[in-house]
């Protein structure tokens, strides 16, 4: 019989703090500061910095950075308010970075 190896994790690339979980992402075709970015519906273990104003792709978002709980890194951000109302679907969300996270247990 096969082990379970418990639900499939994402985990910050540098420390290995567990944030979120497969099964809460939204979309793999977001693009993050460094490259591309997942969009998920939760995030745990985290951080969450200062709101503030940007001008994204798809236009002005208040957004707030999200760290890692455990070591600080700097993951991506949480989406606070979209203005368009083609974005409100994001409002609440969390992008995290391909390149700051990790697989486990896949």
């Amino acid at each position: 019989m096969a082990e379970s190896l418990g639900p499939r994790l994402y985990s910050c690339y540098n420390c290995g703090n567990h944030v979120s979980l497969h099964d809460d992402i939204i979309s793999k075709s977001f693009q993050g500061r460094s490259g591309r970015a997942f969009l998920f519906s939760h995030a745990m273990n985290i951080r969450v910095g200062a709101k503030a104003d940007r001008h994204l792709i798809t236009g002005l978002h208040t957004v707030a950075d999200i760290y890692c709980g455990d070591c600080g890194e700097l993951l991506g951000w949480k989406y606070e308010r979209a203005y368009e109302a083609s974005q409100k679907y994001k409002e609440g969300k969390f992008i995290l970075e391909k390149a700051k996270i990790a697989k486990e247990n896949w």
